[in-house]
């Protein structure tokens, strides 16, 4: 244990999910250094995220897009962080351009998994060993530790909501919370094979409403035309039931939002990890990918996922052109899993 207080940077993820999960990092590091300061360097997006989480004092905005590189104006950023005095620093994503910053600024220690062969720019390179960490949020956490050092147990993220805003975006929605809400996340950005039907998501809406629930839907303005479909899909007498709000809401407000949900149910997105870290019953629906690999961080989820042979197959799009593994996963399956999941909170 050093004598004096660390100041660690953070070059963070440039996806929501994984920021969400970057916040185990951030705890585990706020544990072997009490009373350190960490400063984490990402896209503008994720500031309402980041300040959700205690753990982080700064955000620095990353001034260059997602896969560009220029040079110049990552030095000219290095150079200016010189001066906050970092003493060590840590690199989450495997790219070589993103090791850059931390080098450019000097940063004594600096450490990342070797990615894209960061000899030189990082100064404690890793070599992952799949097998030792499967998981995402492992192989943040690992990156803390010396070398060889079994994992702690790893913390969950725990966004916390902002109360003023909260009630703001009920004034400003019209929001009742007399009765209980099912949120409903039906986008993913990362392609149609993550995505369950409008038509499913329409028919667990349904049932939801017809046992009581009112229905939020949430998504970016991309995903307006995901929610408007599962809006026309539903049955006419629970459409007083639905509040859209997808491209309506800023990330935070997301946040902020689900929070005050009685359950969600979501694909494998940004949003179900969100979800998840506010600590809400969650059912998460996976179709390409994996739990096994990016589960949702919280100690109440079902996952729901089909056991057709072709899946995982982490493709975008489905390769077989079907989308069996989302398709043949009925409603009714889904919202058993969330009856069971909300059958577990309610106190004994």
């Amino acid at each position: 244990m050093v004598s004096k207080a660390e100041k660690i940077f953070i070059v963070g993820p440039s996806w929501v999910g994984d920021m969400v999960m970057a916040q185990s990092l951030f705890k585990v590091l706020c544990q072997r250094y009490p009373n350190c300061e960490i400063h984490v360097l990402a896209p503008d997006w994720s500031r309402p995220v980041l300040e959700r989480m205690p753990e982080v004092a700064a955000t620095i905005v990353m001034p260059v897009g997602h896969g560009s590189l220029q040079l110049k104006r990552r030095y000219r950023l290095g150079k200016q962080l010189r001066e906050e005095g970092y003493s060590q620093a840590y690199v989450l994503p495997n790219s070589l351009k993103s090791a850059l910053i931390p080098a450019f600024a000097e940063i004594p220690k600096r450490v990342g998994w070797r990615g894209e062969y960061r000899y030189g720019l990082l100064n404690d390179i890793r070599l992952l060993n799949k097998k030792t960490y499967p998981l995402m949020v492992e192989r943040f956490v690992a990156l803390a530790l010396p070398v060889g050092q079994p994992l702690p147990a790893i913390p969950n993220p725990q966004l916390r909501a902002d109360g003023d805003n909260q009630q703001q975006l009920i004034e400003r929605h019209r929001l009742d919370l007399a009765q209980p809400v099912l949120s409903l996340c039906p986008g993913a950005e990362f392609g149609p094979a993550k995505r369950w039907p409008s038509r499913h998501y329409a028919a667990l809406a349904d049932m939801a409403a017809a046992e009581g629930m009112q229905i939020w839907l949430f998504g970016s303005a991309k995903d307006r035309a995901v929610t408007d479909e599962i809006v026309t899909l539903m049955a006419s007498k629970s459409s007083a039931n639905i509040v859209n709000m997808a491209g309506e809401t800023a990330l935070g407000d997301s946040v902020d939002l689900l929070a005050l949900s009685n359950a969600v149910v979501s694909n494998d997105s940004g949003l179900m990890h969100i979800a998840a870290a506010v600590s809400v019953p969650l059912v998460s629906v996976y179709g390409s990918t994996s739990p096994e690999f990016t589960p949702p961080l919280s100690d109440a989820v079902a996952v729901i996922a089909s056991d057709i042979s072709c899946r995982p197959c982490f493709k975008r799009e489905c390769p077989l052109t079907h989308m069996d593994c989302l398709n043949k996963l009925e409603p009714a399956t889904v919202f058993a899993g969330l009856q069971r999941l909300l059958a577990n909170e309610e106190p004994a």
